[in-house]
């Protein structure tokens, strides 16, 4: 970005700051994965920062030898030379040549930071001992003397290459590579709050507590200083493990640095509680501080994920900022709060329609109340790779976004199942990161939403569609007996959950049920049977119901589509969805539900709301078939759908033996069939790639 801002500004002088930067949630994930603990997290964070330390000590070791210069035939900065006078090699042939040894007493002093963390894996030691770098700082302060002594003294050229890239890797990933969020449900913070209330004894059932008692009593232990937990109290496995993780987080941001450890998120945050319950457990660790000048170490960032918590998620964080304490908490951390928003979640408790039209609806809710408290928001957007998750082209879906929701920042997760066809190149991961940052600063500076037609109208129209919608997913997904059985016998959920792609079991607490189910293996099984129903259902019947209201509607919805970014995105998404299902290829993984009764009874009713969808979209769009807009996707499609189809049969027949073998197969045979199977489903993923 600076080198266009240059070519294009010549006579401006451009120094951005690091805006893109990488976090991560692996080995800090622990909502339902009973696999992360807090010697995990320890080892997570050590191996991130041996990453980082390893790619500095290599590109250090290649600037010793790219950077020979010698004084002879260029002076040098007084500061390069103090830095060269430091160095501990005393080599006769290098005393004119302060570059270097500039580097080499930089190396000496990394190598002893990565012992000093742990690292011990440097294949060149440094030449003599050197202390180590207190900070990321201290090493990128060192590195700036060589370059500014480059620029001071003719050379500059010579800064711009390696060495800048260095520096800028330096500030953007520090000494631990990439953030580490912690994450847990708040299901678990309110058990482990109720145990150390009771072993206290300051109240012996917080589960009992309505919502106001839990804040009040909540609100009178942060104001003080004194701790609830004792080492020498016994606790319950989960309480001790939940707070050894907030242990291991206090020490390892003293390590590492406070930037390993900034986040903590609420998974299923549906009140101000859930807040309090977080900010009480780190005051527990010393991670905040109450008394006269409350302070937060660490970001709280709530999660909402169903729909009635994205409604809800406005008056959450109102209530909260109407708390002196907690609003005091938010001033320390630079009066700038992140919430988080669950597109996969949403998605299954409401379906598509719904999930998107909740999301947007709870962003424009809480810019207003961020406004009126005068908070920043920063949006964290949790999408999955496939439409029924949230994804889709990112590009357009940050467009969408309600005007003024970006404000020149957004947080974006990019999930395990399309890093690798996102990142694995460097040119395509460099492109992919460039439609992020134009995207991002497109929606910061312009108002796509400025010719629509008037809110009223169109957000009136949504609402009325949504709960049509709403409506018939719910009726098929959880309402209709034996929906549950259907689902499970006629998609590959079980040996989905054995895949190595999950960061968690496939459901909590190992339920049957859907709402207990999680997103990826629901999304996943879906697609794989090539129904990809979280990605459209119930958006025909929604269109149907509404025109049968209001006859003359159609243009309307065509006026919406052309005018309004969210609803154009959400018709393009259900577009490609469409186009990759293949109800054929599906009425064979019917086949497998045992009960034909209700193979038959479900199976219709998912046909004829495709169908419905199908013709909806098609009228809306005014194309004469799906895709028709896309020729490039349609084109590419076509070439992977001839090699997709056979994979999906194989994969019948797979699971037919599997289902079939009882107690008569051999060991080894099973083997073969679950990886036949599992070959299968990482093939039609591929094929269906951000629908997969």
């Amino acid at each position: 970005m600076e080198d266009v801002l240059r070519a294009r500004f010549p006579k401006q002088e451009w120094s951005l700051p690091s805006f893109f930067r990488v976090g991560s949630w692996i080995g800090g994930d622990r909502d339902g994965n009973p696999f992360v603990t807090a010697e995990i997290l320890r080892e997570t964070v050590r191996l991130q920062s041996a990453a980082a330390l390893s790619f500095y000590l290599g590109e250090v070791h290649t600037l010793g030898e790219e950077l020979p210069l010698s004084q002879v035939l260029r002076p040098v900065s007084v500061a390069l030379q103090a830095l060269s006078d430091e160095s501990p090699d005393a080599q006769p042939q290098r005393l004119d040549e302060p570059y270097r040894r500039a580097l080499i007493l930089i190396y000496a002093r990394l190598a002893a930071t990565a012992t000093q963390l742990d690292h011990a894996f440097q294949n060149r030691a440094g030449v003599a001992d050197a202390p180590p770098y207190a900070s990321a700082d201290a090493f990128a302060h060192d590195l700036g003397v060589i370059r500014d002594s480059l620029a001071a003294n003719g050379v500059e050229r010579l800064a711009a290459g390696r060495l800048r890239r260095l520096i800028r890797a330096i500030d953007v990933f520090g000494l631990h590579l990439a953030p580490v969020d912690l994450r847990q449900n708040s299901d678990v913070h309110a058990r482990v709050i109720g145990e150390l209330l009771a072993r206290a004894g300051v109240c012996a059932d917080y589960a009992a507590l309505g919502e106001d008692e839990r804040i009040a009593l909540l609100y009178r232990e942060l104001e003080g200083t004194r701790p609830l937990y004792a080492s020498y109290l016994p606790y319950s496995p989960e309480t001790h493990d939940e707070l050894e993780i907030m242990f291991a987080a206090r020490d390892l941001r003293a390590r590492y640095g406070a930037a390993a450890l900034p986040n903590y998120i609420i998974s299923k945050c549906d009140g101000v509680s859930d807040l309090l319950e977080v900010a009480l457990m780190l005051k527990e660790v010393a991670l905040m501080t109450g008394g006269e000048s409350p302070a937060l170490s660490m970001n709280i960032i709530p999660l909402f994920e169903t729909i009635d918590d994205l409604r809800q998620a406005s008056e959450t964080m109102r209530r909260a900022f109407a708390l002196p304490l907690y609003r005091a908490l938010v001033r320390s951390r630079g009066n700038t709060h992140e919430v988080m928003l669950g597109y996969s979640d949403s998605n299954k408790d409401g379906g598509f329609l719904t999930s998107g039209w909740a999301l947007y609806q709870s962003e424009i809710a809480l810019m207003h109340v961020f406004r009126e408290h005068g908070v920043g928001l920063r949006l964290f957007h949790g999408r999955g790779g496939s439409v029924g998750r949230g994804g889709g082209p990112s590009y357009q879906a940050v467009l969408a976004q309600p005007a003024g929701a970006v404000g020149g920042q957004i947080r974006i997760t990019e999930q395990g199942e399309v890093i690798t066809s996102k990142y694995s190149n460097p040119e395509v991961g460099r492109r992919n990161l460039e439609r992020l940052m134009a995207a991002t600063i497109e929606a910061t500076l312009t108002d796509h939403e400025g010719t629509m037609p008037p809110a009223d109208d169109t957000h009136g129209v949504m609402e009325q569609l949504s709960a049509h919608a709403f409506r018939a997913y719910r009726e098929l997904v959880h309402d209709t007996p034996g929906f549950a059985r259907y689902f499970r016998e006629s998609t590959p959920l079980l040996e989905i959950a054995t895949l190595n792609i999950g960061s968690r079991p496939a459901s909590r607490g190992g339920s049957d049920r859907i709402e207990d189910l999680r997103a990826i293996p629901w999304v996943f099984s879906w697609a794989q049977c090539r129904v990809l129903l979280p990605g459209w259902y119930g958006f025909g019947s929604a269109v149907d119901a509404w025109l049968h209201e209001i006859p003359e509607g159609l243009p309307t919805l065509q006026r919406m589509s052309d005018t309004w970014p969210f609803f154009r995105m959400l018709l393009s998404n259900m577009d490609m969805v469409l186009a990759k299902s293949d109800l054929a290829v599906a009425s064979r993984y019917a086949e497998l539900v045992e009960d034909e009764a209700l193979r038959h009874s479900i199976f219709d009713r998912i046909k004829r709301e495709w169908q419905r969808t199908h013709d909806a979209v098609l009228a809306i769009t005014r194309q004469p078939h799906l895709l028709a807009n896309n020729p490039l996707l349609a084109r590419s499609l076509a070439n992977r759908v001839p090699y997709m189809d056979p994979l999906n049969h194989l994969q019948i027949a797979l699971l037919r033996r599997q289902r079939a073998k009882g107690g008569h197969a051999n060991a080894s045979s099973e083997d073969r069939i679950e990886r036949g199977i599992h070959l299968t489903i990482n093939g039609i993923s591929a094929g269906l790639r951000n629908s997969g």
